[in-house]
């Protein structure tokens, strides 16, 4: 498996995305491109060709699982891995984020230090 190092992240709240933008680009040494609602993802993460996604579930608009589902519709995306981030973690509903395609479900509020190793351990995990 390659070396993770972009990263697409769809957030619609800007504190949030300048956290983890912060802790993955500076800790992690990722590049990561910021997408603000699930529209404009679908529009333009392609052009990023990222590595692995990470996906806020609840967003006004396109939410999170309706915005992996327009993203498995674009080739060059169906096969990314995509990892949902929400502060709805209990064992039911991330067993339907896995259903959706998600290959694993990261708890909000997260840790900004640990946010790029929780990323690396997961990103080591799949095939």
């Amino acid at each position: 498996m390659s070396t993770l190092q972009r990263i697409a992240y769809v957030e619609d709240e800007t504190d949030i995305q300048e956290v983890a933008k912060m802790a993955l680009e500076l800790v992690g040494g990722f590049s990561v491109a910021v997408f603000s609602s699930g529209q404009e993802a679908v529009e333009k993460m392609a052009a990023f060709a990222p590595q692995l996604i990470l996906l806020d579930v609840m967003m006004p608009g396109l939410d999170g699982p309706a915005t992996l589902k327009l993203l498995r519709e674009q080739e060059s995306l169906k096969d990314v891995p995509a990892i949902f981030m929400t502060a709805k973690v209990q064992t039911h509903e991330v067993s339907r984020y896995k259903e959706l395609g998600a290959v694993s479900v990261i708890a909000k509020p997260f840790d900004p230090m640990t946010l790029a190793d929780q990323l690396k351990g997961i990103w080591e995990t799949l095939p």
